[in-house]
């Protein structure tokens, strides 16, 4: 009976072995370790959770993205357009010297409301007449985001002070003009520094985000994955022991033939 319980104990320790080396957990089940496992699957739950936010700054990333370079677009025409303005204050102007610089500026000004109406991403726009916010999930609960938000930087707005009519069709309506464009350039990158200030935090919780990923796959590592070498070491020595387990058993199994040979 002894041989027969050690030889049974053999036998289950060498099935836990061999499905540790076959999954090459030592935690593959509650019935293992109940309190590891729970642990290590809320682990693994914020693992999954946290590929979904970094998709989720991935996306806000590119909204805010497109949204700057519209917006450094349309300072490349504020910047043409204050030179059209400027030479339109010079008196003396002929007619059509005068008309030419109006039309090339109405054509900039024009330009900037094809900008705006081409700034999509996932349908979002930060600087249509509307705007969206670029909205990234800042942790593994959805309890906290991260926002930067749009401007509209459509004609006439508080940040591009150019209206959908401005004209430079005399030096008074240019020099009124040439202040709206100096006022929106100066507006235009302020805005464009803040959103690359969010552009950075994006990127900087993305790169974070990275890190507690790895920290955490480390830590259910070294609490639910199996050292395998160590592991190999007592499969060699369990199945030596369950040899000798059936050997002990085959003595003690033939000792009662032995005495029931005496009375032959």
């Amino acid at each position: 009976m002894i041989a027969l319980q050690t030889l049974n104990r053999t036998n289950d320790q060498l099935d836990k072995t061999q499905n540790t080396i076959a999954t090459g957990l030592k935690v593959a089940s509650a019935k293992d370790n109940g309190a590891l496992f729970a642990i290590a699957n809320k682990m693994r739950s914020d693992v999954t959770a946290y590929d979904r936010v970094r998709e989720s700054v991935d996306r806000a990333s590119s909204i805010l993205d497109t949204g700057i370079a519209a917006g450094e677009s349309i300072m490349e025409l504020l910047n043409e357009m204050k030179g059209k303005a400027l030479a339109a204050t010079q008196p003396g102007n002929s007619a059509s010297a005068q008309s030419a610089l109006n039309a090339d500026f109405v054509q900039l000004r024009d330009q900037i409301t094809s900008v705006i109406a081409n700034a999509v991403f996932d349908g979002a726009n930060m600087i249509s007449g509307t705007p969206n916010n670029a909205v990234a999930l800042g942790d593994a609960n959805g309890t906290n985001n991260i926002t930067v938000t749009g401007v509209s930087l459509a004609l006439g707005s508080t940040t591009i002070t150019v209206t959908a009519a401005q004209v430079v069709d005399t030096t008074a309506n240019a020099a009124t003009a040439l202040t709206n464009v100096n006022n929106s350039i100066t507006a235009l990158g302020t805005q464009l520094a803040t959103w690359g200030a969010g552009a950075k935090r994006f990127e900087v919780h993305r790169n974070f985000v990275g890190k507690l990923q790895d920290a955490l796959s480390n830590g259910i590592g070294a609490i639910a994955d199996a050292d395998l070498a160590k592991e190999s070491a007592k499969l060699q020595a369990l199945q030596v022991k369950q040899q000798l387990g059936v050997q002990a058993l085959s003595i003690a199994n033939g000792s009662s033939q032995t005495a029931l040979s005496l009375f032959r």
